[in-house]
């Protein structure tokens, strides 16, 4: 037997598959550049033996909420996934200032001088 024996418990979180839905357009890209998979996202129930229901974004409400076991995949938490972000400071003309918060590499680049 070649698949592999798969279940989930409601409260896990899952990435799905979102590439299998011809045409959509996610996140503004289209093509093979959009996110194979996407979340994670927490189960709430269970439907049978193969299909669970997702807690999905409102932003996504024409997105079926249940979700064969094969769309799934299961997300191990990882504290490098946290994005910590900093306030960004406003000035009267809505606008900011952009500060580098290190310089990774420099280079000295010398020009040919001709001869």
């Amino acid at each position: 037997m070649r698949r592999r024996e798969l279940e989930f418990v409601v409260g896990d979180r899952v990435f799905f598959k979102m590439s299998s839905m011809k045409g959509v357009i996610q996140f503004g890209i289209m093509g093979k550049l959009s996110p194979y998979f996407i979340g994670p996202y927490e189960i709430v129930g269970r439907i049978g033996k193969v299909a669970y229901d997702l807690k999905l974004p409102s932003e996504m409400v024409m997105v079926h909420l249940v979700f064969h076991i094969s769309m799934l995949r299961l997300y191990k938490p990882d504290p490098s996934h946290v994005l910590n972000h900093e306030e960004i400071e406003i000035s009267e003309k809505l606008s900011y200032e952009e500060e580098p918060v290190q310089i990774l590499d420099r280079q000295v680049r010398r020009l040919r001088t001709k001869i």
